[in-house]
């Protein structure tokens, strides 16, 4: 397990633990009643911690590089063996930063697409840190088009820190994949269902993010600029970036708050990565529950409602 800055004071209690039930194994002393008391002081600060999380706080908890990823949430949510992932935009080639395919949830076909980081390296560059290039869109376009076809439902998965900005993604039209995409789901007639499950920002995430359904894992942010860039913008350096993600209200409490998701899933406690298991099974009752609901509607009802609730998020009082 890694630790965050703030979390200096679990990894201390964690060590004290660790040795603790070391010393009552090599020793043979009981030991439980000294680490049950470290443990009750570990519960404690965590709750002290977690439980009054500043806005930088969370983009950090977001990054942590032990969160879970799509492919994590996939074989979480998954039936044993459903995933069929598929591959390619029929035009270009193969994104690995954007993946998909068909997955069968307590039976229920369902077509999730979402966005990749990577663990190692070599992974995260082969995986541009989640970030997508034209062709990453054109690939979950393609599979989402197929999901339409066949009716049937569409998860997304947000976790990127924006489209990719390289030269080549510019010649290949990025900003034009990312505009058809958000588009074309406007005009979807199926069920789609988002979650940003860690970094939702800039147009990198509205790319696969139009959804009926739009929630938010707790220790998450969705903006349309990262906190640091936000900082360099107005103050010409990175040291406001704490300021900058106070003042641009984009954590799930904030954007819940401005009606621009319809709610949060919580993550157990200290984030997702303490207890993947139970996070995944957070976010599969969220989506069981919004099929259930969705499947009820007829397409043009989908779709009239997924446009309404968008162009709605554009008003404003004088």
């Amino acid at each position: 397990m890694e630790y965050l800055d703030f979390e200096q004071p679990v990894q201390d209690l964690m060590a004290q633990y660790d040795k603790c039930a070391l010393v009552g194994e090599e020793s043979g002393v009981d030991v439980k009643e000294s680490c049950k008391k470290i443990e009750d002081k570990i519960l404690a600060t965590k709750k002290k911690i977690y439980g009054n999380l500043t806005p930088w706080q969370r983009v950090q908890l977001s990054r942590h590089p032990d969160r879970p990823y799509t492919l994590d949430y996939i074989k979480g949510i998954a039936d044993e063996d459903s995933f069929v992932e598929l591959h390619g935009d029929r035009n270009f080639g193969d994104d690995p930063a954007m993946v998909g395919g068909l997955i069968k949830i307590n039976g229920e076909s369902v077509m999730i697409v979402g966005t990749q980081k990577g663990r190692t390296t070599k992974e995260r560059q082969h995986r541009r840190f989640g970030m997508s290039n034209p062709e990453g869109y054109r690939k979950a376009l393609r599979l989402m088009k197929l999901a339409e076809k066949f009716n049937i439902p569409i998860v997304t998965l947000v976790d990127t820190p924006g489209a990719y900005p390289g030269l080549e993604a510019e010649e290949r039209g990025q900003g034009e994949a990312i505009a058809r995409n958000i588009l074309e789901m406007c005009q979807m007639k199926t069920p789609i269902i988002t979650i940003i499950i860690g970094e939702g920002a800039s147009g990198g995430a509205l790319g696969i993010g139009v959804g009926n359904r739009v929630y938010m894992l707790e220790n998450t942010w969705y903006s349309v600029i990262s906190p640091e860039n936000c900082s360099a913008i107005l103050w010409r350096s990175w040291e406001y970036k704490e300021t900058a993600a106070a003042t641009m209200k984009l954590t799930a409490p904030d954007m819940l708050k401005e009606k621009l998701i319809d709610g949060i899933i919580p993550e157990p406690l200290g984030g997702a990565h303490y207890d993947p298991k139970q996070t995944f099974e957070n976010v599969k009752e969220v989506i069981l529950k919004d099929i259930k609901t969705l499947s009820k509607h007829s397409g043009d009802r989908l779709m009239k409602d997924r446009q309404e609730k968008f162009i709605d998020m554009g008003e404003f009082k004088g």
